[in-house]
């Protein structure tokens, strides 16, 4: 069966194209070493992707209407995006009925980081927080207590964390990243709802032994095109873990729209996995 591209896909990461890529990408580069990471790469991790979209625009370009009008090519009803900017935040002034608000932390602004997560929800309601282990500086492992703060208030106000895990594609270190960090984490906080982004390798086989044991544990495709899902999430999808894997794209980042649309029909899951996977699980996660 095709991928029905006429469900109204949620796409749990998207985001928008900039004049200065480098400068958008400056928090993950100031900790890197190799002379490619710092003096060469656009974006941090383009060593990995072939065929990456142009994710720089002329200084008259709308990046709002680019990514909307990617969005309306290849049916993606909602995106999860970040507002801890000006641009994130027009567009959910201008288009709340396409996008979902998130917004970005790090665990070493201690309590300001837990203020700003207050501020975001009762400025724009968002749905979720997303955090990125690797890329905060210093880096903060994904169990450490500088994170417990940021995981209660969550749970208080009723919003998803979506936490990289796995080895970063950027040339950063990966022990606080790995996969079996979330284990101590959904003990002390079961009421907790945790999504893991860009595809927990190479502990793939950890994370669905993880997610079969933890009912709020769930897993993101993004970062992946989807020729190269991992068969065990692939496999865990299409048996016990139907209501647990969700699509996240990663648009413009790594790959286009186009590439992941093009592709995802060749990915071999069931049936009653796709409306669940493409909408249904994401809907339900970020309560909308």
């Amino acid at each position: 069966m095709s991928a029905p591209f006429d469900i109204g896909i949620i796409d749990t990461m998207i985001g928008f194209p900039a004049a200065d890529m480098r400068e958008q990408y400056a928090f993950i580069t100031r900790q890197t070493k190799d002379r490619e990471s710092r003096e060469q790469f656009e974006f941090p991790a383009e060593y990995m992707f072939k065929d990456v979209p142009d994710k720089a625009i002329g200084p008259d370009a709308d990046p709002v209407a680019v990514t909307l009008r990617e969005m309306d090519i290849w049916g993606i009803e909602k995106g999860l995006i970040g507002v801890h900017g000006e641009v994130g935040e027009r567009a959910m002034r201008e288009h709340p009925d396409r996008f979902v608000p998130s917004i970005s932390v790090d665990a070493n602004e201690g309590m300001e980081a837990v203020r700003a997560i207050t501020r975001a929800y009762e400025t724009w309601g968002i749905r979720a927080v997303t955090m990125f282990p690797a890329g905060m500086f210093p880096q903060v492992p994904i169990n450490d207590k500088k994170m417990y703060p940021i995981y209660a208030k969550c749970v208080e106000l009723g919003i998803a964390v979506f936490v990289c895990a796995g080895v970063p594609g950027p040339r950063l270190k990966f022990q606080c990243q790995h996969v079996e960090l979330l284990d101590e984490v959904c003990y002390d906080f079961p009421e907790l709802v945790l999504v893991t982004r860009h595809g927990c390798e190479p502990w793939t086989d950890l994370a669905v032994k993880l997610m079969l044991k933890w009912p709020n544990l769930y897993y993101s495709t993004s970062a992946f095109a989807p020729k190269y899902y991992p068969q065990a999430i692939v496999d865990y999808a299409n048996t016990r873990g139907a209501d647990k894997v969700m699509y996240g794209g990663y648009f413009p980042m790594g790959l286009s729209l186009e590439r992941i649309m093009t592709e995802m029909p060749n990915v071999g899951f069931k049936d009653h996995v796709w409306p669940k996977f493409l909408r249904e699980n994401a809907a339900r996660v970020l309560g909308l």
